[in-house]
This record gives structure tokens, sequence and C-alpha cells, in this order.
């Protein structure tokens, strides 16, 4: 917690600090909270705020549109850990967020979104510029708040932050209006932050902890279900070594994926609509499943009634509204999953399980992840296994959302944490490029690799110009195969083949990249592709590398909407390439 601000040796009194503008109280509150980094987008109601920042030691990127800026303080957010921060204008600026801050909210991403307003006395007369901001961005802010008072403005900044990264992160949006950031009061002694209602639970009960550790040591046929909130406790170490200990298979979500090294034996990959068919097997037959940092998502369970039908269920998640949200739990343990986990590993035993790990060997075995490695076009998942044999180990990959983001969830084995940033809750097409680019401002001597869709590219590309302007080294590796492919994939499988406005003309990206001060390679020849993955590490500048893949691939195996973990279409291709 915060401390009282002091004066030789004494508490410091409101009266002792100078009178400031509300705009010069936002920009030493931001740097009270220790921000370096910021993204937005200039604009009338704010330029009080910019004026302030123009001195400020505060590295600051300027978008090329709100909602991207908004990706890259999320993407910035999660290879970091620490709170992303966005400013935009009223009106249309702040309604230009509502994407990224949704997106953030979805994925439990930390932060701080600052938005000018129009004058008080004009709020609520349809004034030039005006929205409901607050109103718009209640249910996909963890909390939000209009400022009326400069008095108030400083303690709902310290609270924003506070709140933004405390307990299940999330995004927290301030709403200023432009007389309230002119108007002038003395700041306030930096004291420590009560909010009534408002409590958090991080140690866990010492029962039911003890509890779930005695399950686990009697379980025959455990799955430890691993989601994003792992990454986002910054667990990684824990989750390991607990995992090692109790000798358990591991499958993450989307959003775990580093959090546990996807190299290692006990790694049973990404599990539900898309996961390995080794994963979902492994948790319908499981007698036990420990859920830790985990939603229980729609994509990952699949039909409700017949998810892990013989197991029960462990729930370590830090927020109490979590749990049997989605599935009824036997175990439930509400608090921090770092410090969970670490009480559990003393509690535990470790237990061969042989049977249950030569079940699951057979399952790899069987069903490994594969596609036609024969064909003579190029395949999508080929341009992905030759990034990951250039760069394993060494890359922040980034992804858009759609199929390339499923084939490189599959074919990208991820080692790290904070290695894999992609957009899962929300879905958000676009994500990619923007939020790459907070990804590279965020560490700046990482190699950070955008694999995008050609239309997911296609709806932030502009972005690439923000790239270029700051002098960011991104790759961008575009697997283009001329469709909206997800969208395609389901015309195909549940709608006759009917591809009703799916296949869209994309520009020459490569000429793009060239236009916007970027390198451009096109590759059509597999051949080729190994060379141009090559010119693109070795690249100073931002670069593009349009892959021209099979147009009409699937990504296998695939969970059918309704149908349960088990059932998965695609098996049977996996089989005829045996």
């Amino acid at each position: 917690m915060s401390k009282t601000t002091t004066k030789g040796g004494c508490p410091q009194s409101p009266e002792e600090f100078p009178l400031k503008t509300g705009a010069e109280i936002v920009v030493d509150t931001l740097i009270e909270q220790g921000v370096d980094t910021m993204f937005g987008y200039l604009g009338g109601v704010v330029l009080p705020l910019f004026d302030k920042l123009y001195d400020a030691p505060i590295n600051f990127i300027i978008p090329r549109h709100e909602q991207g800026g908004c990706h890259m303080a999320d993407g910035y957010a999660r290879a970091t850990g620490k709170v992303g921060v966005i400013i935009a204008t009223s009106g249309p600026g702040a309604c230009n967020l509502i994407t990224g801050i949704a997106n953030a909210m979805m994925d439990s991403v930390p932060m701080v979104a600052l938005t000018g307003q129009v004058r008080t006395d004009l709020i609520g007369n349809d004034a030039f510029q005006e929205a409901d901001t607050t109103g718009i961005t209640r249910p996909i802010t963890k909390h939000n708040m209009i400022v009326k008072d400069v008095k108030d403005l400083q303690p709902a900044i310290r609270e924003a932050f506070y709140i933004a990264k405390t307990g299940r992160p999330g995004p927290v949006l301030i709403d200023i209006p432009v007389d309230v950031s002119l108007a002038k009061c003395r700041e306030t002694p930096l004291t420590g932050i009560s909010l009534p209602g408002y409590k958090l639970q991080q140690s866990g009960h010492s029962r039911q902890i003890k509890i779930a550790a005695a399950t686990i040591n009697k379980s025959e046929k455990p799955v430890l279900y691993v989601g994003g909130g792992v990454i986002t406790a910054n667990a990684s170490e824990e989750l390991r070594t607990f995992a090692k200990k109790a000798n358990l298979p591991v499958t993450m979500t989307l959003m775990a994926l580093g959090a546990y090294d996807q190299t290692q034996a006990e790694s049973l990959d990404m599990l539900g609509m898309h996961g390995s068919a080794y994963a979902n097997y492994a948790v319908q037959e499981s007698d036990l499943l420990i859920a830790v940092g985990a939603r229980f998502d729609d994509r990952v369970t699949g039909k409700l009634k017949t998810f892990a039908p013989n197991a029960k269920i462990i729930h370590i998640d830090i927020d109490p509204s979590s749990i049997s949200k989605n599935v009824h739990v036997d175990i439930p343990v509400v608090g921090d999953a770092k410090f969970i986990l670490a009480e559990l590993t003393k509690e535990i035993e470790y237990r061969p399980r042989k049977d249950w790990f030569d079940k699951i060997a057979e399952w790899k075995s069987k069903y490994p992840f594969k596609y036609d490695t024969a064909s003579a076009n190029i395949k999508p998942q080929y341009v992905i296994e030759q990034i990951w044999e250039a760069t394993k180990d060494n890359a922040i990959i980034v992804t858009g959302v759609g199929q390339h983001q499923m084939w490189t969830a599959q074919f990208y084995k991820q080692t790290k944490p904070r290695h894999f940033i992609t957009s899962g809750g929300l879905g958000t097409m676009g994500f990619g490029l923007p939020a790459a680019i907070g990804a590279q401002v965020a560490c700046p001597d990482a190699l950070v690799i955008d694999i995008d869709g050609d239309s997911s590219f296609n709806m932030t590309m502009n972005e690439l110009c923000t790239a270029v302007q700051y002098e960011l080294p991104i790759k961008v590796c575009i697997l283009n195969n001329g469709y909206m492919g997800m969208v395609r994939q389901w015309q195909e499988l549940f709608y006759g083949k009917r591809y009703s406005k799916s296949s869209l003309r994309n520009p020459e990206f490569a000429a793009v990249a060239e236009a916007f001060g970027a390198v451009g390679i096109t590759v059509d020849k597999k051949n080729d592709v190994k060379t141009a993955i090559a010119k693109m590490l070795a690249e100073k500048r931002p670069c593009l590398v349009d892959f021209r893949v099979e147009r009409e691939e699937n990504v296998w195996p695939m969970v059918p909407t309704g149908k349960s973990l088990h059932e998965m279409d695609g098996l049977s291709i996996f089989e005829s390439m045996s």
C-alpha cells in the first residue's frame, strides 16, 4: 500500500502543496503511479493534458486510430504486467476506445483509460463531441467514473490504478471534463487506499487448500487445467514447481500458453474447440480437474452437461464470482494463484500415475497436430513451424484473431509466460498489429512477431505507420488466404460451402508496407519460406512478409458448437495422414 508523503520527516499537509491545474495533477499523479509510457490521440478537450505532457518524462506513442492505441496499451500491459494507459478525447475519440476496452475487460488486462469530456455545464446538452462515456463503458470496465470537481481528480486516478491492477485485473476509465483539467487545487498527500466493498482475498482458506491437496494426492487420473490468471498473477514458476512435484499432466487455455513449458512431456498443450485431441480426451476421462486462474469459457468446455463427466473439480481463482459460474465446483479456493500454488506444493505428494501417463502418451502418438506436409502449396502450419524453428525461445508472438491464431496456438510451442499475446474472450480482429507495437514499446530489445491473417490485418494495418514513425522493428507475418478464414471454414462445414461475402480483395501488402516506410516481402512459393523468414529476422526496420498460403485449409481438430469435448471433427483426417 502507499505511504503518506513526508517533508523533513513530518507528514506534509495539503496546505503545503502548491496550487496546480487539474491537467498538472493528472500528469503528476501518473508519474507518481510509475507510468513511464502512454498511448493516446489528441483532441480539443484533452489539449490541457497534452500541453502538460509536453515536458513530462513519459514516453508517448501516438497511434493512427484510438482503437489501435487502446490495443497498444493492452499489448504493453500483457508484455510487462504493468498497467497500460490510454488517453482519448471526448465523443468520437472516447467511443473509438470501446472495442479495446472491452477486449481488455474480457481478458483481465490492467488498463487505465483517461477520456476528455465537454465542460461540466454542457454535459447532457448534446454539446459538440459529447458522448456519455461512463454510461457507454459501464458494462465493459471494472470501474469507471466522471470527475466533476478538480479536488476529486487525484484520488480518482490513484483509485483507478489500484483497482485496475489488483484482484482480477481489468480496465478502469476516468472521464475528465475540460474545465476540471483547467481548474486549480492543491495536490493531496499520498495515503493508503481504502475502498468499502472492494476487499481482496489473497491467501486462500487454509482448510480448503488442505482439502484440495488431499484430493490431488488420492487422484488416479488428474489434469491440471491452467488459465490466463496464472500469467496475470506472475505464478508460472509456482505452477511449474507444483505440477512437477505432483506429477500432473498440464493443459492450458489460449490465454495461458507459456505458463507451462509446452516442450515438456507433461504438457497437453491447449484444450478446447481447436485444442489438442489428447488434452480433450484427458479432460473427459479425468477423475480430478484442477483449474487454476481459468473461467471455464465455452470454447474450452464444449457441451457443459458432458464436460469432464467423471471428475471432481478444484477451482483456484482470485475472483469469487467465477466460482461455479459456468461449471459446478466441488472444492473452491478463492485467492491469489501465486500464493495458493506455493501452499499447495507444501501439501502434495509425488505419485507416478504410470497407467494414466501411458494412456496420454497413446493419445499423443495417435493424434498429434498434423497437416499435409507433402503439399506443394504453402501450408499456413508450415510457415508457423518455420517461424518456430527460426526463433524458438527468443520471440514474443502476437496474433490477430481467426484461423492463423489457432494454428499459431497449435504449432508454435510457448515456453515462457508473457511471450504469447492474443485476444481471447472478445476475439478482436485487428488486435495483432497494434498489440505487437505495444509489446515492442514495452520490450524494445525483444524480437516481436505479429502472426496475422489478411482480414484481421486489414482492420488496423494503418498502425504500421506508427511502427515506422517510432522505429519499432516489429515483424508481421500475414497468412494470406484471401478469405475471412474462420468464417469461411464455418461456411464450408455448416453452410454447404456457400461462401457468402467471406472472400475479400486484398491490397498488395508488401507494397503497402513499402509505402508506409517498412520493408515488404511477398512469398508465393514453398521453397522461399525459410529464406523470407531469415531476411525478415535480419531486418532492423519494421518488416512485413505476405505469405500466400493454401486458400481453403481448415483448422483441425474442431469441437462443433453444442458438441461434447471428445466429439471432435477432423481426427479421421489426422489418421489418414499417419
